[in-house]
């Protein structure tokens, strides 16, 4: 959720800290932003504080990266707290079964969910929602049960007199009670994720109609069960089944508590996915489990470290009590956060009416604010977890951003000009050698340093060069026909290209789309309409040939000229020249940025993947070209 608010923010004022925008960003489809007319004044005058405050740009990517390491966070404690809860209940059929035994059978449905994660969601994905409508029709059905079974009265709940009653009666043991009530939602935060997967008309049909019945219908019960077994509440869910149903009941929740860990464990993966976008996590392969369905990614490495994790917090905690402390923090952690986002949204893009933003800061906000308060509370009693994640996570994100931002800020200082470009390609000792060179950057404007670097060492230059630049926009997706945006160096002869491939932050970057043959496509269909645009204006300008008549043969001779060009060079054969940067940090620099740069960032990129296991760059044609920057 945070990530798409932060996202849509970004889209509309230019507030990324990484200087990588360009006019024809605005020309993809789905950028375009529908707004209301009125209200504008207001709208231009946040957005003008925000791009011209490198405070707000620096706020709004740290409480992005918090919200989303609160959802990392949730990926940890959701398995945990699920399998948990559910392998529990076996106490309820057996004495001989001890918290030590249930430990570790949860500890092993925890490995063996992980280590299935590799295999996709694909091939099990079709038993999901029969087991999950199971679920709620058995556990709104003993809801209803219990309700006529025990006590009807409880109806009467429906009264807000009782809940004013209580804060009355409680006071501070009421307050402190919310954190405990707060988990009766968590999962909605989730919600925001799904609207990537489902439509929101099915999201609210699905939630109406079938979930919160069910889950009303379950605590009713449980509240009536309660009334006639007050001393049974730290066992009410096991306890008030009836007897005849323990057994089917106990297999489905199992079966649900996986389910409900496995949607969050690849939401993570996903939340990832899209972290590499911004430019805020280290290089991780995504692995694509599914080729129906895109959005079902796999990444090994935050797999096992999610396992790890899990296995630690369950053998660690041991019990439900702690670890829901720990979730309750960071469900409404997410939601606050969220809903700050919102406000900006409210007033920024949508222009919503002063007065309803206010309504909502007020009532939305301030029962936001007694939940978080409320949670916080419990923060020695396990609530310090989320947040240790969360630290733990924000600061992998934020060196990596930070010395990220620090090389491209510094390829962008000492980008080569046009004109230095065209003394190196015409160059006379410059040798051109057959074949098509694809030259990695991250720079988009412009070409980078690295480039001299290479030709000083090497002397040799491909027939057809490209400078590719992989950018992503802060959409969640591209159109697979405005993807690649094409420059021609100047002079022609060169055969120098720079293109900017674009992608969303849910858009696949791998074998499933190749890029080489697409991109050497499109640079054909680029050549065409240049020509063809020359054409054009020559004719406007009424530059004709000596018979007074527009010379058509001579523009479609140069298309078949230049795109064979092309065609021969591909042939000819295509390498991919790769920047390898090492960063240092500069001399006279202080004790923190070294750290920073030399140690933590050096660290990171030593031990997680190459730029072409990203790409899936053919080692065969790959060279990699090397230079130290100096931060």
């Amino acid at each position: 959720g945070t990530f798409a608010l932060y996202s849509l923010i970004c889209r509309y004022a230019r507030v990324g800290l990484i200087p990588s925008q360009q006019a024809e960003d605005r020309d993809v489809s789905n950028f375009q932003l529908e707004l209301p007319s009125n209200r504008l004044r207001r709208a231009s005058k946040l957005k003008s504080k925000l791009e011209n405050s490198q405070f707000a740009k620096f706020f709004l990517l740290i409480i992005t990266m918090l919200g989303t390491s609160m959802v990392i966070g949730d990926g940890v404690l959701t398995p945990c707290i699920s399998v948990l809860s559910a392998v529990g209940g076996i106490k309820e059929a057996t004495s001989a079964m001890t918290e030590d035994r249930i430990v570790w059978i949860s500890t092993a449905i925890l490995i063996c969910l992980f280590m299935v994660q590799r295999f996709g969601t694909d091939k099990v994905g079709y038993s999901f929602a029969p087991i999950i409508c199971v679920w709620f029709s058995l556990i709104g059905g003993i809801g209803v049960y219990n309700f006529i079974k025990f006590d009807p009265t409880v109806i009467k709940a429906i009264n807000p007199k009782y809940i004013v009653d209580y804060f009355k009666r409680n006071k501070k043991d009421a307050w402190v009670s919310l954190g405990g009530v707060v988990l009766a939602i968590t999962g909605t935060e989730a919600l925001f994720a799904d609207v990537g997967h489902f439509t929101v008309r099915s999201i609210q049909i699905s939630m109406c109609s079938v979930t919160y019945p069910a889950l009303i219908m379950a605590y009713t019960g449980q509240a009536s069960f309660l009334r006639k077994h007050q001393s049974l509440v730290s066992d009410t869910f096991f306890k008030s089944i009836p007897h005849s149903l323990y057994w089917p009941m106990f297999v489905v929740a199992v079966a649900a508590a996986i389910i409900a860990s496995q949607a969050m464990i690849s939401g993570t993966f996903s939340i990832i996915q899209q972290s590499l976008s911004l430019g805020c996590f280290p290089r991780v392969k995504i692995v694509h489990t599914s080729a129906k369905y895109e959005g079902q990614v796999y990444i090994p490495e935050v797999n096992y470290l999610l396992m790890i994790a899990c296995v630690g917090v369950t053998l660690g905690f041991r019990t439900t009590e702690k670890i829901g402390n720990a979730y309750g923090i960071a469900v409404v952690f997410v939601m606050t956060l969220t809903s700050s986002l919102l406000v900006l949204i409210m007033i920024m893009i949508w222009k919503t009416d002063i007065l309803l933003v206010v309504a909502y800061v007020v009532i939305i906000g301030s029962i936001e604010f007694v939940y978080l308060s409320s949670v916080l509370y419990k923060f020695d009693q396990g609530g310090y977890l989320p947040l240790a994640f969360a630290a733990a996570l924000m600061t992998v994100m934020y060196v990596w951003n930070n010395v990220y931002r620090k090389k491209y800020n510094f390829e962008l200082e000492h980008k080569l000009s046009l004109e230095r470009v065209k003394d190196i390609a015409s160059d006379t000792n410059l040798c051109r050698i057959p074949g098509l060179a694809l030259f990695y950057s991250e720079l988009v404007q412009g070409i980078p340093p690295i480039f001299e670097h290479y030709v000083a060492n090497i002397q040799a230059l491909h027939s057809v060069l490209v400078f590719v630049s992989i950018k992503s926009l802060p959409i969640s997706k591209v159109p697979a026909e405005e993807r690649f945006l094409f420059r021609r160096v100047e002079p022609k002869e060169l055969n120098v290209f720079r293109c900017v491939v674009r992608y969303g932050y849910t858009d696949i970057r791998n074998k499933v789309e190749p890029l080489e043959q697409t991109l050497v496509e499109k640079l054909k269909e680029f050549i065409t309409e240049n020509i063809y645009l020359a054409h054009i204006i020559d004719g406007k300008k009424g530059k004709e040939d000596e018979n007074g008549v527009m010379n058509g043969e001579e523009w479609q001779e140069r298309v078949v000229s230049e795109t064979s060009m092309v065609e021969k060079a591909w042939e000819g054969g295509v390498v991919h020249l790769i920047g390898e940067n090492e960063v240092i940090a500069s001399k006279g620099s202080g004790i923190g940025k070294r750290l920073l740069i030399d140690y933590a960032y050096n660290f990171m990129k030593k031990n997680l993947r190459q730029s072409e296991e990203i790409f899936d760059i053919p080692h065969k044609r790959m060279l990699k070209v090397g230079m130290t920057y100096e931060l």
